[in-house]
C-alpha cells in the first residue's frame, strides 16, 4: 500500500503545484483555461492517437467489459438519481448529481496515470472506459436536461448530441488512431516523434491544469458534495468490481483497470456542463474539490487492492 501511495504521489504533487499556482494567482484563471484547451485539443489528443494507432479494434472491443462497466456505472447513476429526486430536486439536478457520482477524470488523470502505473496493457481498457463515459453518459446528461426543459426529446436534441460527439477531440483522435491501425500502415518516423513529443506534454499539463482549476472551486454544500464524493470514490468502484468480477467474469487484468478508472475523482467537465446549463455548479464544484483531495488516498488503496 505504501509503495503504491509513493508511486501515485508524484501525480498528485503536480496537481498540488497547479493548485498552489492558481490559489496564489501566479497562474490566473485565464491561463488555466488556455492550458486546459492546449491539453484537451493537442497534447492529450496526440497521446490518444499514438496509443490507439498501436492497437487493433479487437484489442479495445470487449462486449463483456462494456456490459460490466455499463451495469456497475448504471447502478450508481440510478442510485444517485433516486436520492436526488427523494430530496425533492428536479430531473435537471438529478442528472447533474448522477453525473458527479459516476464520471471520473479518466481523460486528464486516468489515461496518463493508469498507463504508467499499470503498464501499457492498460491502454485499451482505459480508452474503452473513456469512450463509454463520453458517448453514453456524456450524451445522457444533455438529453435529460434539454429534454426536461423542452418537455420532450426531439430530433434536434439528438442531432446536437451527435454533433458534439463528432467534435470531441478525444473521440476523434481515438477513432483516427484505430482507423490508422486497421489499415496496418506503420506510423512514419517523423509523425511518430511528433505525436510522442506533443503527447508527452499531456501528463504534466493535464495534472497541472486540474490543480489550477481546483483553485477556483468552492467547498460549499458539503453534505451533498460529500455524498457524491462517496458515490464516486467508493460506491462506483465497488459496483463496477461486482459487475466485472461476479456478474460478467471480465478478464482479471482488464477488470482491475476498469475498477481503478472507476475510482478516479469527479471529472472537471461535469462542472463545465453544470455551469453551462446553470444547474447546481457550486455543488459540483465542491464535489470535484472534495473527491480530488480524498482520491490521493482512495485511488492508492484501490490500485493496491487490484494489484
Amino acid at each position: 500500500m505504501v509503495d503504491i501511495f509513493l508511486k501515485t504521489l508524484p501525480f498528485f504533487l503536480i496537481i498540488g503545484l497547479g493548485y498552489g499556482a492558481g490559489r496564489t494567482r501566479f497562474f490566473p484563471e485565464d491561463a488555466t483555461a488556455w492550458l486546459t484547451r492546449f491539453v484537451f485539443y493537442f497534447a492529450l489528443s496526440a497521446m490518444l492517437f499514438r496509443f490507439s494507432a498501436n492497437l487493433s479494434l479487437g484489442d479495445i472491443y470487449d462486449p463483456a467489459f462494456i456490459l460490466a462497466y455499463l451495469t456497475g456505472t448504471g447502478a450508481i447513476y440510478l442510485l444517485a438519481t433516486i436520492v436526488t429526486l427523494i430530496r425533492g430536486r428536479g430531473v435537471e439536478e438529478a442528472a447533474v448529481e448522477a453525473q458527479c457520482a459516476v464520471i471520473g477524470n479518466v481523460g486528464f488523470l486516468g489515461v496518463p496515470m493508469l498507463v504508467l502505473l499499470l503498464g501499457e496493457q492498460a491502454i485499451g481498457p482505459v480508452m474503452l472506459v473513456l469512450a463509454v463515459d463520453l458517448i453514453v453518459f456524456g450524451s445522457l446528461i444533455v438529453i435529460l436536461i434539454t429534454g426536461s426543459r423542452d418537455g420532450r426529446v426531439s430530433f434536434g436534441i439528438l442531432r446536437s448530441v451527435g454533433l458534439g460527439l463528432l467534435k470531441n477531440p478525444m473521440i476523434v483522435s481515438i477513432a483516427i488512431g484505430l482507423g490508422w491501425a486497421a489499415l496496418e500502415i506503420p506510423i512514419p518516423g517523423p509523425l511518430n516523434e511528433f505525436v510522442s513529443i506533443l503527447g508527452a506534454a499531456a501528463t504534466p499539463g493535464a495534472l497541472f491544469a486540474i490543480g489550477a482549476s481546483l483553485a477556483s472551486k468552492s467547498a460549499e454544500r458539503l453534505t451533498t458534495a460529500g455524498w457524491l464524493s462517496f458515490c464516486k470514490l467508493v460506491l462506483h468502484p465497488l459496483a463496477v468490481a461486482t459487475a466485472a468480477l461476479v456478474l460478467f467474469e471480465v478478464d482479471r487484468y482488464a477488470a482491475g483497470v476498469m475498477i481503478a478508472a472507476a475510482a478516479l475523482p469527479v471529472a472537471g467537465n461535469v462542472y463545465i456542463l453544470a455551469q453551462h446549463y446553470g444547474v447546481a455548479p457550486h455543488r459540483v464544484s465542491a464535489a470535484i474539490l472534495i473527491s480530488t483531495g480524498l482520491s490521493i488516498f482512495t485511488v492508492s488503496a484501490v490500485i493496491a487492492w487490484i494489484g
